[in-house]
């Protein structure tokens, strides 16, 4: 029985050392797959621990965001207005001009969906009318009274729920005062950074070992650069989204062209879903106001849009920025507007873009190192 016992131990010795090296080591594929889990885990875990962080200074965090985009937007504007007049004064007439258009657009805006609002009632009862009837025939054939019904439901749950409606209404006026404290703070940053935000990061790089100065000056640099290309990029995708759209819409006569218009510029900004929904917000609207037709010509709009931003506008417009694989950016997206809802969804591409470029950056050794 010992000997069997110990006949038993040697073969499994023997196992083990098969399964190692000849010195009877770790295998070194195993060796090899250990150090990346542990890193991948603790890459984790960082991660995790800075969206917690994020999380918690929300506000904060996107007023950086904010400032960040306007500085990549207006910094070349300040620099050309600073050859002919004293930086501060480009610095103010940069940011506050370029606030002031925008303010205007906003208020054009406003006061084409006022002015429209009259007539658009009386064409979305129609239009409701025209739909139902629509869809009362083949190949739908809904009967009447389910119409009717959904109609009558929809009612009765606001009458039910209108204190509750009303209770949330309120509590997102906290939010509006959020968004506020955000967009001064965003602006009174940006004001900064445009003035002196390369001397804010010199002061910054010298408080560093001597050592870390040049792998972070790399990494900084690559960051920016990739970060400024992507939402310059997106910025004229935007808006010649927002152009075809206008133009197609005003064309075809659709109602509230202009709000649409401006749907789609700011639906931009979350790549792959933003266009579409905001374009099948258009379909509808025209359904309701012009019928049926319109709105195979509008879905058809939706098509060509998408395929001409697609394979010809972030192909040549990004050419500057970090392209990403689609299934990156689609992971990006889904992922960011799991963890941080729209705004997770905004962030993310641009955000994997500069950790890609600065991983890339960091590879590379400078001419003076090689």
């Amino acid at each position: 029985m010992a000997r069997a016992r110990h006949s038993g131990s040697a073969a499994l010795a023997a196992a083990v050392r098969r399964a190692g090296d000849e010195d009877g080591r770790v295998h070194p594929g195993l060796r090899l797959a250990t150090a990346y889990a542990w890193r991948l885990m603790v890459i984790g875990v960082a991660v995790y621990l800075a969206f917690s962080v994020l999380g918690q200074f929300e506000l904060v965090a996107v007023a950086v965001f904010l400032a960040l985009v306007a500085t990549a937007l207006l910094r070349p504007l300040a620099d050309l207005l600073a050859r002919v007049l004293p930086r501060p004064l480009a610095v103010a007439l940069a940011v506050f001009g370029t606030l002031f258009v925008v303010l205007g657009l906003l208020a054009l805006v406003g006061n084409a969906a006022a002015g429209e609002a009259g007539r658009l009632v009386g064409e979305l009862r129609g239009g409701i009318s025209r739909i139902e009837r629509w869809l009362e025939g083949p190949p739908f054939h809904v009967r009447r009274g389910v119409l009717s019904g959904t109609h009558d439901k929809v009612t009765s749950f606001v009458s039910r729920h209108r204190a509750t409606l009303i209770s949330r209404a309120l509590s997102s006026a906290g939010r509006v005062v959020e968004a506020g404290t955000a967009l001064f703070l965003a602006l009174f940053c940006s004001i900064f950074f445009i003035h002196s935000g390369d001397r804010m990061w010199r002061w910054f790089r010298g408080q560093l070992p001597e050592r870390a100065r040049s792998p972070w000056d790399r990494a900084a640099r690559a960051a920016w650069t990739t970060f400024a290309g992507y939402t310059r990029g997106i910025i004229v995708v935007a808006a010649s989204n927002a152009a075809l759209v206008g133009i197609a819409l005003s064309l075809l006569r659709v109602p509230l062209a202009l709000p649409l218009t401006l749907l789609v510029f700011f639906a931009t900004f979350v790549p792959l879903i933003g266009s579409p929904i905001a374009l099948a917000v258009a379909t509808v609207v025209a359904l309701a106001g012009r019928g049926p037709a319109i709105a195979a010509v509008v879905l058809l709009l939706i098509v060509a849009v998408g395929q001409f931003e697609g394979h010809v506008l972030h192909p040549l417009v990004m050419s500057w920025a970090v392209r990403l694989h689609p299934v990156v950016v689609a992971i990006s997206v889904i992922a960011g507007s799991i963890v941080a809802g729209v705004i997770g969804a905004i962030v993310a591409v641009p955000m994997v873009s500069v950790a890609w470029s600065v991983t890339r950056a960091l590879r590379r050794r400078p001419p003076d190192e090689a």
